[in-house]
């Protein structure tokens, strides 16, 4: 209790954590404590309101250049399992998703040498065309870098291309953790923790808006949790363009880092719940809207991350394929009246959202 003292008033009186605060949350077994604080600041900050969004994924490709050792999603070119969807399968897809409700499609996959540019242009130019109204979440940071690589544009260019195409936002996947030294261990062919702030930089600098990540339950250290979501604080001071911050549980199963014995295990649910709260109480004032991913954390834990600091449980998601191929046991949709059931349950209000969180309906 009285190493938190101070971080407790702190947080009430509206004042910043720093990087000290951050790792005492990390290294503190108090987690009743430290949760009970952060869902006061949860409240204080958005209410009781519990956001969800109508929405589909669409993986694209699974074949990838970067062989990140945490994924186990990523095959190469001719290897069993590996796909690339064609236009017209996406399009299927979509059509699908906009029948059962979907008001976002939520659009990512890999590093696939054998897709051009225009690939990624035109999914985006036909699906726009055909779904106006709907969200086009599309292509992380890694993938707009590498889209930039390979066609020799610039990543300002890239961005533009793909707004004009009906790019409306860009999920925050590829953050990873931004310790270099961490990094190097976990996906050595990715973009540095400096070029995915870069990139989300530029797409604010247009409009574009986004969300961000953070893989926790691998090899990171506290320190490296503290310096991720403080990154994503500072950047958000300069662009205000991050509209969530999610936490990404790391699966371990099927994964080079299991196979090779470097990760045994994945997270705790304690861990889960810690990682949620220090989200919430680090990015207070900044970033309002901490999900509990339920894909990953599985539904009744992403119910409870409700009570430490979560304020969004995310969507109906159909057909998410990269948890999943990790070991992911949580169901690969959700219907609407499931997710309305859970939040009502925890006590709070559900309120179905809009890509860009504004109220579609609250129930």
């Amino acid at each position: 209790m009285e190493e938190l003292s101070r971080i407790i008033e702190k947080s009430m009186a509206s004042e910043e954590l720093d990087f000290e605060d951050g790792l005492v949350l990390m290294k503190s077994k108090n987690i009743t404590l430290i949760g009970a604080l952060a869902d006061h600041i949860r409240k204080r900050t958005v209410g009781d309101k519990v956001m969800f969004v109508s929405n589909c994924h669409i993986n694209y490709s699974n074949v990838c250049a970067s062989k990140c050792k945490f994924c186990a999603y990523f095959r190469e070119e001719g290897q069993k399992g590996a796909f690339t969807l064609t236009i017209e399968e996406i399009m299927e897809k979509a059509q699908k998703a906009s029948k059962m409700g979907a008001t976002e499609l939520h659009i990512v996959g890999s590093l696939n040498p054998a897709l051009p540019f225009e690939y990624y242009v035109d999914v985006l130019e036909k699906l726009h065309q055909k779904y106006p109204s709907m969200s086009l979440k599309a292509f992380t940071a890694v993938e707009v870098a590498y889209l930039a690589k390979v066609s020799g544009l610039s990543i300002l260019e890239v961005l533009l291309r793909l707004k004009k195409a009906g790019l409306t936002g860009l999920p925050g996947g590829g953050a990873e953790i931004f310790n270099e030294k961490t990094r190097r261990k976990i996906c050595p062919e990715k973009i540095s923790g400096e070029k995915w702030l870069e990139v989300m930089e530029t797409a604010h600098g247009i409009g574009i808006k986004s969300n961000a990540t953070m893989l926790y339950g691998h090899i990171e250290t506290p320190e490296d949790v503290v310096d991720h979501i403080l990154r994503i604080r500072e950047l958000q001071k300069k662009t205000t363009g991050f509209q969530a911050f999610i936490p990404l549980r790391f699966h371990p199963d099927n994964t080079y880092l299991k196979k090779e014995g470097i990760v045994n295990e994945g997270p705790t649910g304690f861990d889960d719940l810690k990682i949620i709260a220090v989200s919430r109480l680090l990015l207070t004032g900044y970033v309002d809207n901490i999900k509990s991913y339920w894909v990953m954390l599985g539904e009744k834990l992403s119910q409870i991350a409700l009570a430490y600091g979560a304020n969004d449980i995310d969507g109906t998601v159909m057909e998410e394929r990269i948890t999943h191929a990790a070991g992911g046991a949580a169901p690969e949709y959700m219907p609407k009246d499931r997710l309305i059931h859970l939040i009502k349950n925890a006590g709070r209000i559900p309120v179905e959202r809009s890509s860009d969180y504004r109220v579609i309906r609250e129930y």
